[in-house]
């Protein structure tokens, strides 16, 4: 049981305000109702004289806390409501269907909660996913050599208007046969500390950041213009592998990944990122060992700003780079992920050289 009072003032600031970037970092006993909770649980807080802070779960188990049914503890934490899951779940059983509101009658969920709640969480409406979704079917028919009008007609667009509109609309792009324009799937995935957003094709991952990161919409878009990409939602077998590998590293199963990566950057960024892959795990660098490693001494402030601008968050650990008075600096996944990473790190490489 976490017992720093100061501690214990912020993690409680943290589960008042349901900060998503605390998911994992600590856990929540309320004495009143005798349950445990993660810091985004939707459920009315407790006085803050009734809680008791873990820093995992099964100290809050041992404590005689049950977990609460509310905000599922024990499993990773997930930002998708279980309504939004079921929808999910139906498209990828059928992604060709053609969804309208009389389908949501066969899965008891009222088409204003599908539209509001997709909305919320992808930033579009379930008709407007599946859409999405039976458009990159359509897109990849197209670059396989299939003619214009049969992936029209498969995708369920009658009008060859509405198919263009729809492209551009949902992907920001249209479709044609000379194969000039690049698909990207995404899809996201969850860990605990937080949901995290891929994006990959079907060889190589671009993008993984936790979803809460500030600015990642601005990330995407310039992933998107960089490449000239349309973006679709989908799972590659690249984000299954990276699913399995994520799971292990946060079982300390795992110290290392050999998912193929696609660092989209300055010739500069690349050299650092480079530099980042090159440190062990267990260890750290400061800025200035850094940019002394990319050749620039005198750059650390340079190296600082690619740092902040690496898309492959974990795979490329940026984390590992800290200040050179030995604090933790930034981190666009929030510091106290940036703390847990590097504490986790450090137990599998201790655990590596006991055995």
């Amino acid at each position: 049981m976490i017992s720093d009072t100061k501690q214990i003032d912020e993690y409680y600031e943290m589960l008042v305000a349901k900060n998503s970037h605390y998911e994992g970092i600590f856990y929540v006993g309320v004495k009143t109702t005798g349950v445990f909770c993660r810091p985004t649980c939707p459920a009315k807080k407790p006085l803050k004289k009734n809680c008791e802070f873990f820093a995992n779960a099964q100290e809050a188990l041992l404590a005689s806390y049950r977990p609460c049914k509310r905000c599922h503890p024990l499993s990773a934490p997930s930002n998708l409501s279980a309504d939004v899951k079921m929808l999910v779940e139906a498209i990828e059983q059928n992604p060709e269907k053609k969804w309208t509101d009389k389908d949501f009658e066969h899965l008891a969920i009222h088409p204003n909660t599908a539209r509001r709640q997709f909305k919320k969480q992808f930033g579009m409406t379930f008709i407007e996913y599946s859409r999405a979704r039976r458009l990159g079917i359509a897109f990849k028919q197209i670059r396989e050599g299939e003619p214009l009008i049969q992936a029209q007609l498969d995708s369920g667009f009658y009008s060859g208007n509405g198919f263009r509109d729809a492209f551009s609309k949902i992907m920001g792009t249209l479709p044609s046969n000379n194969k000039t324009v690049m698909v990207l799937s995404s899809a996201w995935l969850e860990t605990p500390l937080g949901s995290m957003l891929a994006i990959s094709d079907q060889e190589r991952l671009y993008l993984l950041e936790f979803v809460d990161r500030r600015g990642l919409e601005n990330e995407i878009l310039t992933l998107r213009k960089r490449l000239n990409a349309a973006i679709i939602p989908q799972r590659t077998d690249v984000m299954s592998q990276l699913q399995d590998q994520l799971a292990e590293y946060f079982d300390g199963k795992r110290m290392t990944f050999d998912i193929p990566l696609a660092m989209v950057g300055s010739d500069f960024q690349k050299r650092t990122w480079a530099q980042l892959l090159a440190i062990e795990v267990g260890e750290t660098l400061s800025y200035k060992q850094l940019a002394a490693k990319v050749g620039n001494p005198n750059a650390s402030r340079a190296v600082a700003n690619a740092n902040g601008k690496n898309q492959l968050s974990i795979l490329v650990p940026c984390h590992r780079v800290i200040t050179s008075a030995g604090q933790l600096g930034g981190y666009g996944g929030g510091i106290e992920r940036k703390k847990w990473l590097l504490e986790h790190e450090k137990k599998m490489a201790s655990a590596l050289v006991a055995s």
